[in-house]
């Protein structure tokens, strides 16, 4: 008969194999970006924890009840082995990590909604042309330097409603507008142009004008290092060239 040492490694096998298949959603799924990756991770790790608490409360129980009331028996230990794969199976499943719609993605803190733009973008892509699809995996590593840059910074600085109105209504009002188009309209010229050039040049404008508002927000912290390095240069290079000159 196995024992419960080899039940809890069975029970934490099939946990870890159903929570993987669940992150990727059924399916291998890469996150376009770190801040998306994060909210996934954080996602899981509130999973396991669940689940830790659960099945180790399955097994104090059952432990308790052996030693204190009637020892459970053969029956007793096939049932809370049971129960146990029944509640990893659930708490894996369950609840289900909620995909951001173009409507919820602008609340919250800024931060946190260039993650969730970034999640949101990951599951366009499928409906998107390959130069598409590349250009977005290209727009979420522009949000990983964008997020960064407003780890710290004022809710109130004027760059923030700035960063809310590019990454959490324009750019998914750009691509939602571009999906509703029937595949074969898309490549139908039209003065000149069609819809999938023009979605490219406005994909095209998003990303420079993220690295625009990413620059811009840079610029206290380059000019800063500036300073510093001039400062130290001042203090610690002018010191040893008159130290060298003595010799």
């Amino acid at each position: 008969m196995p024992s419960p040492a080899q039940n809890s490694d069975a029970i934490m096998r099939a946990a870890g194999q159903s929570l993987a298949h669940q992150r990727a959603g059924g399916r291998r799924v890469g996150s376009i970006g770190r801040q998306s990756a994060r909210l996934k991770r954080g996602h899981l790790a509130k999973k396991i924890g669940r689940i830790l608490l659960a099945v180790g409360g399955i097994w104090l129980a059952s432990s308790l009840l052996s030693l204190f009331i009637t020892p459970i028996g053969l029956l007793g230990l096939v049932g809370t082995v049971l129960l146990s794969f029944i509640a990893v199976g659930v708490l894996a499943t369950f609840p289900k990590m909620q995909p951001p719609t173009i409507d919820t993605l602008a609340k919250g803190d800024v931060k946190t909604m260039v993650g969730r733009t970034e999640m949101w973008l990951e599951r366009q892509r499928p409906a998107l042309p390959p130069p598409a699809v590349k250009l977005v995996n290209h727009i979420g590593l522009q949000l990983d330097g964008l997020g960064a840059q407003l780890k710290d910074i004022d809710p109130l600085h004027p760059a923030v409603g700035e960063v809310r109105k590019l990454v959490g209504e324009h750019l998914p009002q750009v691509v939602e507008g571009y999906r509703r188009i029937p595949e074969h309209l898309r490549y139908e010229d039209r003065a000149g142009t069609n819809p999938n050039k023009q979605f490219m040049e406005s994909l095209g404008l998003i990303s420079n004008e993220i690295d625009s508002v990413t620059r811009q927000l840079a610029t206290g912290a380059i000019d800063d290092l500036a300073i510093k390095t001039r400062y130290l240069d001042y203090k610690y290079g002018s010191a040893m060239e008159k130290e060298e000159g003595a010799q």
